[in-house]
């Protein structure tokens, strides 16, 4: 089977978050599993893309309403990626640093849609299988069941997975010229809450949708910023299939990113050295639990209660727990956690932006993760933190309901229920005294390393869903 994975971002060549994860590990498994993986995304100026070699193998000019653009199509020629990486290069568009966060977004993913699927129509084969994956993608579904110049694409079937249902691509019926020439009597499809909503789109025209965990399916039936109705309306052609992790990315036993590689056997003197490595870099004591936090700086992730549940935190455990804190996103959060470094010098840090290198020794040298999401449709944090053998510390929802049960139920982490200061310093109340029983403390990250979150299983229940619309 064909399948094309179309998206906004896909690692190493661009990451802003878990999405950038997902599609540089889901394709590399399908392919395992005997499968032909394309993925297509934005010609970004990113690091990756501009050190490897890509070739030239087509060439188009896209029109966009009363605008065009030449636009090529590249293809990564190592192929190190373990699937083939195709870039749809639009300079005036995507030949900047960042994927998104330009006043021209609604433009660029509208051109990369329909650059994407007039070079898809221009080749003798087409796919089995379209994977779309969020809003930046949301309109493909419909342009190939209703654009005229797609006609050849109309029986493809297609899939729109959905990371994250907070970003809908809205926009209003004023640009509704960008888009090919189709069946005017189809525009009511384009429509919700009286605009032209990408993710809505994509939800009513795609064969089938999915969500990347069972749990997230049901919490956005009930609550979908807006969507709620039409979730429920197509919950016949929904699953829930909960994402995995790249074993092989993440894994301490070989992760070349981190002081010392260790494994279950060896993970008291392997996280020793990491965590000292760590706190040496931040200037923390490596004898004091560490409970970090990584991550996008945002209200969703819970990020707004950090700076004063880490100052309440650090009071009153003061001489007890060391902070630390990877991320970057609101500015007035990122100036709320850095102004915490004049109170809590030795026991706090702060890295204010993005480091992978830096991400991976996290993971490896801290004892506890912070997720106090207030929306979390899969997350992944939680699982490289058990891979690593550092506890999560999460609320339950989304995803992190699916993956992480509470130590007092057995489990292999520390839940609460709400997104607020209060539950967050009891988590640590009730993690500093589990770190201080070294027997339950050292197995519980033993037994967390041992859970298999790996894709392989992941991968299968998407190509089961393939079979079944693939016609």
């Amino acid at each position: 089977m064909e399948i094309i994975h179309i998206a906004a971002e896909c690692y190493p060549a661009a990451k802003v978050g878990g999405l950038g994860d997902v599609l540089g590990a889901l394709p590399k498994y399908q392919k395992k599993a005997g499968q032909f993986v394309k993925v297509i995304i934005p010609c970004y100026k990113t690091k990756f893309i501009q050190e490897n070699n890509f070739e030239n193998i087509y060439d188009g000019l896209l029109k966009l309403g009363n605008f065009k653009f030449p636009y090529t199509i590249l293809k990564e020629k190592t192929g190190k990626l373990d699937f083939e990486m195709y870039l749809v290069s639009i300079p005036e568009l995507f030949d900047r640093k960042e994927v998104y966060g330009y006043e021209d977004d609604i433009e660029r993913f509208l051109s990369f849609q329909i650059a994407t699927l007039d070079w898809i129509n221009s080749c003798e084969k087409i796919p089995d299988v379209i994977n779309c994956h969020d809003h930046h993608t949301g309109l493909i579904p419909f342009m190939m069941l209703y654009a005229n110049k797609y006609e050849k694409l109309r029986n493809v079937p297609t899939v729109i997975t959905i990371h994250n249902s907070i970003y809908q691509g809205k926009f209003g019926f004023d640009k509704l010229y960008y888009l090919p020439e189709f069946e005017l009597t189809k525009v009511t499809v384009l429509q919700w809450n009286n605009k032209i909503n990408s993710l809505a789109t994509a939800i009513k025209c795609a064969s089938a949708v999915t969500t990347v965990s069972p749990n997230y399916l049901n919490e956005i039936n009930n609550f979908a910023y807006g969507l709620e109705s039409l979730f429920n309306l197509v919950r016949h052609k929904s699953t829930g299939i909960l994402n995995g992790i790249d074993m092989e990315v993440w894994n301490p036993a070989e992760d070349e990113l981190i002081e010392r590689n260790y494994s279950i056997k060896d993970i008291l003197n392997g996280k020793q050295e990491n965590k000292e490595k760590l706190c040496s870099q931040f200037d923390l004591d490596p004898t004091k639990p560490l409970f970090s936090f990584i991550g996008r700086l945002l209200e969703e992730k819970g990020a707004d209660l950090l700076p004063h549940a880490a100052a309440l935190a650090l009071s009153e455990h003061y001489k007890e727990i060391n902070i630390l804190v990877l991320g970057s996103g609101n500015i007035e959060i990122e100036n709320q956690l850095s102004h915490l470094l004049t109170g809590f010098k030795g026991n706090y840090n702060v890295f204010i932006g993005y480091n992978e290198n830096l991400a991976h020794l996290i993971y490896a040298g801290s004892d506890f993760l912070l997720m106090p999401s207030r929306v979390e449709p899969c997350g992944l944090n939680q699982m490289y933190s058990l891979r690593y053998g550092t506890i999560p510390i999460v609320r339950r929802t989304g995803g992190l309901k699916d993956t992480v049960i509470d130590f007092g139920d057995d489990g292999n982490g520390i839940c609460h229920d709400q997104a607020s200061i209060a539950d967050i310093c009891y988590s640590i109340q009730r993690a500093v005294k589990l770190f201080q029983d070294k027997k339950s403390f050292n197995k519980i990250r033993k037994s967390g390393m041992k859970i298999d979150h790996s894709w392989e299983n992941v991968c299968q229940e998407y190509i089961e869903m393939y079979n079944l619309i693939h016609k």
